[in-house]
């Protein structure tokens, strides 16, 4: 991993303002940050970055009474459904799991809301949190929350996608906007359980390009002398319109078969132009997960697209480029509930450096500046 002129937390659960929530004196129970992280990313037109960051406000006595409770918007309305804790598998922290049934249904004992954070040029200071502009589910398919937001700004407008959550479908949404703060949902853009879509930051031969993630509980095998590990795995997908998408049909960046720590993978930051050692391509992060535990260890990579036709990778690392930093959460350590994640999901240019913005911890916003000539 390289030397990083510039890594800390700049943004944490303590410094968000529950009483300028979309929730605050909306719900009669108590709630707390669960975590304040995963910020999608970009420079505003005045020059300081933007901080998209998915605030998950959870219940702080979700169980009670012999049951457990989820927040749900509706019509408006913010209310809390209950269940009771003989039907339902509470092992992992972030979400319960009903049992029975035949497939996996879930519901979450928090809700995700978008607070946009300014912060200044380089990515270290707070500048401004616009709590007049956070984002909050508004529609029936954003009911259990807006997760996840990832930013592009492609030919003067900004594109945000993010991840809709609800019982009719696990969605990506897309917004725009001219100047990154008041910003349109024009609604899904892809359907049920395709997560971490990211727009590139520019059109290939006229067309919007982005990376997509499709999941599902079943994959066929390669052949048993492939390069590739059958599983989750970044597609790619076209549009003329960023509206309506078209999968592409050769794959993207799949898991290898030689290691187990990107057994499963997911698209980070959006892909930007880029030169590593004299070759231009579109730079994309992206993360790995190797098992481990209940949710695994989430750690960040690079690979380099061919600028003319993004399914071919020109070069990419098996070492991280990022992984998890226990030390920067120290700090919070009273706050923290799952380790060993980073999930990179915003990139900007610093000049010499890569100002990459993650999630640690799903708890805390994290910037670090990445020199260019780390790339390699």
């Amino acid at each position: 991993m390289a030397d990083f002129s510039y890594d800390a937390l700049v943004f944490t659960p303590h410094d968000v303002d529950l009483s300028r929530s979309p929730l605050a004196g909306r719900i009669d129970a108590e709630t707390y940050v669960l975590g304040a992280f995963n910020p999608g990313m970009t420079r505003l037109p005045n020059g300081n970055l933007l901080m998209m960051v998915r605030v998950a406000e959870a219940l702080r006595h979700p169980i009670r009474d012999q049951q457990i409770h989820a927040i749900r918007w509706d019509e408006g309305e913010y209310k809390l459904d209950a269940w009771p804790l003989s039907l339902v598998d509470t092992s992992d922290p972030r979400k319960f799991m009903m049992r029975g049934g035949g497939w996996k249904v879930m519901a979450l004992t928090s809700l995700s809301w978008l607070l946009p954070v300014e912060l200044d040029a380089e990515g270290k200071t707070v500048v401004a949190v616009h709590y007049d502009r956070a984002i909050a589910p508004r529609t029936s398919y954003q009911c259990y929350g807006v997760e996840d937001a990832r930013i592009s700004h492609v030919d003067g407008r900004y594109y945000m996608t993010t991840c809709s959550v609800s019982p009719e479908r696990h969605s990506t949404t897309l917004y725009t906007s001219d100047d990154a703060l008041d910003w349109t949902l024009e609604g899904i853009v892809l359907d049920h359980q395709n997560k971490d879509m990211l727009i590139f930051e520019g059109k290939v031969a006229g067309k919007f390009w982005a990376q997509t993630r499709p999941l599902g509980d079943l994959y066929f095998a390669y052949p048993p002398e492939a390069e590739w590990r059958a599983g989750p795995s970044i597609n790619l997908a076209t549009s003329p319109d960023a509206l309506h998408w078209k999968p592409y049909d050769r794959p993207g960046i799949r898991p290898h078969a030689k290691t187990m720590a990107t057994a499963r993978m997911g698209g980070g930051a959006p892909p930007v132009l880029a030169e590593v050692h004299g070759q231009q391509g579109w730079l994309s992060l992206w993360h790995g997960v190797e098992p481990s535990g209940v949710v695994g260890i989430y750690r960040t990579y690079w690979t380099l697209l061919d600028r003319d036709d993004p399914s071919k990778a020109l070069a990419t690392s098996d070492t991280p480029l990022l992984n998890p930093s226990p030390a920067l959460c120290r700090p919070l350590e009273e706050l923290m509930y799952v380790n060993d994640v980073v999930f990179t999901t915003g990139i900007a240019d610093g000049g010499a450096h890569w100002i990459v913005a993650s999630g640690e911890a799903d708890l805390a916003c994290r910037i670090t500046h990445i020199p260019k000539a780390a790339l390699g």
